[in-house]
């Protein structure tokens, strides 16, 4: 079933074309995926679909009836309400149905309007929305609902948002960057529900662990038009390979026919006949597919990283709190010039305040923190670029210099490495503000490599930049000779770039793990299997040590003897079911036979067991 249908949408800004003409459909139980570049206008092909934004030309047709919900990336709250609020005085329909069927109870000589008001109850399940909206603000980590919505972080705010989306129970719900600003517990769940829910989705991400395990298709939007793929992220990388080199074989074809014609054109007769005009005609649309390249520039990262000494940073019992709030509690580590390390934790265990520290923008309550002669910070923090009015592009990179100092004693202009960063000459003089947010950090991403960094701090680097951007990054920082530190909740990114971890865990606690992200969910999984599975017991062992030493009766110690034996024979022929199930095949009505009788022995051994332990407690 269509919910939606976007139908030959356009937009511009001034003479800048964003997109043209482009037309999709959205069916029930789809959930996919928008990728385009930065500045590709993701985010206002989302607005216009959700209602924010208008398209200068094509229309969005919604399936009438279809309940809708958007999340933007800078969601509109209001600071004076709070949490609780927040969620009960949203445009939520559910809370129009509680108040319709509230009414109805003050009116029940209506009966007609009662049970139409009941029936919207059941259609909406909203008998248990107070237990729903809790359950949900808990899982997104935002326990306190009287907290105002001013003092809460850009991330809090957004969580709320989220909540809200979900409470509407929407048939289509249109996320932009969901992953953004929550940590990895929380991501890890939103995971979850999207994938195993029956609900309709269209996201804009740039989280491709997300992408793979929540996405069943994929549209790109590259060089102005809509590719789709029916598949998950790794569907979509290797159908994207092959159909760009099947569009490069042909781009082949049509420059070698382009040529044949044009040597034709050159040659051909004063006298037009019909068939010649035709070909003539024919040459123009040729000679325009000729003429048409793929833009595949990609950003190129390049340093001439600072001389780096032997040492670097030296952290002695540093101790660090907020009231109550401990943050480092005697925490020591030596940074080695190679370090690769990852930081990840849930929200507010200190990550931020842990990098204000090293870089000095804080101080230590106690210990002692070491810096070497010879380092030179670059600090990529989640503020991003200081936007200042009416600065342009060019502008910002200039304060740093009119020449950039590069390796092997070269040099470039700044107009050169912007275009090095995909800012074009024409981009170069825009207004900083009018860019968008993916581009506003590659900006930012610039001013931080062109420092010459050799310890490289980077805080949340992966948010609002493209797939393709965070490909060329990771590829750099592989070979950055440096310290690296990255806090991040892209999960892709981390296991790719780091091969060690500071996990903190809050109240000062931070564990130091030596392996990627991956790495450490498979020792966590392990563990918590681990625990769930109870030890188990050596009996044989126990028989042995306790039987020297066992002051029972007579009666008693021929009942402990007879139970070993009992148990020792029960335990033999569980094994052989068990074995048998694992090397033969069996008819269903076999595999009901064989299953009672293990339950069976089951239910024996543990009586048995139970019964043993209890003449053992008799022992010395």
């Amino acid at each position: 079933m269509n919910l939606l249908s976007v139908e030959g949408i356009s937009k511009s800004y001034g003479e800048k074309v964003i997109f043209k003409s482009l037309s999709f459909g959205i069916n029930q139980g789809q959930k996919i995926a928008l990728i385009a570049k930065n500045g590709s206008g993701k985010t206002s092909i989302l607005n216009i679909i959700a209602g924010e934004d208008t398209p200068d030309e094509g229309n969005v047709v919604i399936r009438k009836g279809t309940r809708v919900a958007y999340l933007s990336q800078e969601p509109h709250l209001d600071s004076k309400l709070t949490v609780e609020e927040s969620v009960l005085r949203s445009d939520n329909p559910i809370l129009k149905v509680i108040a319709d069927y509230e009414k109805a109870l003050e009116n029940p000589e209506d009966q007609e309007a009662y049970q139409k008001a009941f029936e919207a109850m059941d259609q909406f399940q909203a008998w248990d929305f107070e237990t729903q909206y809790k359950q949900i603000l808990f899982k997104l980590k935002l326990d306190d609902l009287n907290a105002k919505v001013g003092s809460l972080s850009g991330g809090q705010k957004k969580r709320i948002a989220l909540c809200n989306a979900l409470l509407k129970q929407p048939e289509l719900l249109i996320l932009d960057e969901p992953t953004n600003h929550i940590d990895l517990e929380m991501i890890e769940w939103l995971e979850d529900y999207f994938s195993k829910g029956k609900i309709t989705l269209l996201m804009v991400t740039h989280d491709r662990y997300f992408l793979e395990r929540v996405c069943n298709e994929i549209i790109e939007l590259d060089e102005g038009k809509l590719y789709t793929y029916k598949g998950n992220y790794s569907y979509y990388l290797e159908k994207r390979e092959t159909r760009i080199a099947q569009e490069n074989v042909e781009a082949h074809k049509t420059k070698l026919h382009f040529k044949k014609e044009l040597d034709w054109m050159r040659r051909q007769p004063k006298a037009r006949t019909t068939k010649s005009k035709s070909r003539i005609e024919d040459f123009k649309e040729i000679k325009e597919k000729a003429s048409q390249r793929r833009n595949e520039h990609q950003v190129q990262l390049e340093i001439n990283m600072e001389r780096l000494g032997s040492k670097m940073i030296e952290m002695h019992k540093v101790q660090k709190a907020f009231g109550d709030k401990v943050i480092l509690d005697h925490f020591d580590y030596m940074f080695q010039r190679n370090d690769r390390i990852g930081i990840i934790g849930k929200n507010g265990t200190g990550k931020s305040t842990f990098l204000n520290l090293l870089t000095s923008n804080d101080t230590i309550d106690a210990g002692k923190i070491i810096w070497g002669e010879t380092l030179k910070f670059g600090y990529y923090t989640q503020r991003g670029i200081t936007v200042k009015e009416g600065q342009k592009v060019i502008d910002v990179i200039r304060e740093y210099g009119d020449f950039i100092p590069l390796k092997k004693g070269r040099k470039i202009s700044a107009q050169q490495l912007l275009e090095r960063f995909l800012f074009d000459r024409k981009k170069q003089y825009d207004f900083v503000e009018k860019l968008s947010g993916g581009e506003r950090k590659r900006l930012y991403l610039c001013t931080v490599l062109i420092q010459n960094p050799n310890f490289l701090i980077l805080d949340e680097p992966t948010n609002d930049l493209d797939i393709i951007t965070l490909n060329v990054l990771e590829n750099f920082l592989l070979d950055f000779p440096g310290c690296l530190l990255v806090v991040s909740h892209d999960r892709y990114f981390m296991d790719k770039i780091v091969d060690h971890l500071f996990i903190f865990q809050g109240s000062g606690v931070i564990q130091d793990f030596p392996g990627n992200y991956s790495d450490y969910r498979a020792y966590e999984d392990s563990q918590i299997q681990e625990q769930k599975t109870p030890p188990k017991v050596e009996i044989k062992k126990i028989w042995k040590e306790t039987s020297k030493k066992i002051v029972l009766t007579y009666d008693q110690q021929k009942e402990y003897k007879k139970l070993e034996r009992e148990i020792k024979k029960i335990e033999s022929q569980k094994e052989e079911i068990q074995n048998r199930f694992t090397n033969e095949t069996f008819k269903p009505s076999e595999i009901e036979k064989y299953s009672i009788k293990l339950g069976m022995l089951d239910q024996e051994l543990k009586q048995k067991t139970l019964k043993w332990f209890d003449l053992s407690e008799l022992t010395e």
